[in-house]
C-alpha cells in the first residue's frame, strides 16, 4: 500500500497514476488534473506571504478551532479571518 502521509503523499500518487488503494487513476481524470494544474501553474502569483496565509487558512481550518487558528494568525502578524473564509471553513 502506499504512503498516505506527508504533504506530498497525493503529488506522489497521481505522478504514478496510482490511487492509495492501488487502483490506477482513469485516464479523463488525469487529464483534467493536470490540465488544471497547467493553467495554475501560469498564474502570477501575488506575493509568497499571501499564498502562505491562503494555505496556513486552508488547511488549518481543517485541524484547529476558529478562534484558535486567527489568534495564530494575529501572533504571526498575518491578517484574521475574513468573513467569508470563516463562512465557507467554519460554517456547517
Amino acid at each position: 500500500m502506499a504512503d498516505t502521509t506527508g504533504a506530498d503523499a497525493i503529488d506522489r500518487a497521481i505522478a504514478e497514476g496510482i490511487d492509495f488503494d492501488g487502483s490506477p487513476i482513469p485516464a479523463a481524470k488525469l487529464d483534467l488534473y493536470n490540465k488544471v494544474m497547467g493553467l495554475e501553474a501560469g498564474r502570477q502569483r501575488s506575493g509568497v506571504s499571501n499564498t502562505m496565509r491562503s494555505r496556513i487558512v486552508r488547511i488549518g481550518a481543517k485541524h484547529i478551532p476558529q478562534d484558535e487558528l486567527n489568534q495564530m494568525l494575529r501572533d504571526a502578524d498575518f491578517a484574521p479571518l475574513k468573513e467569508k473564509e470563516i463562512a465557507f471553513y467554519y460554517s456547517k
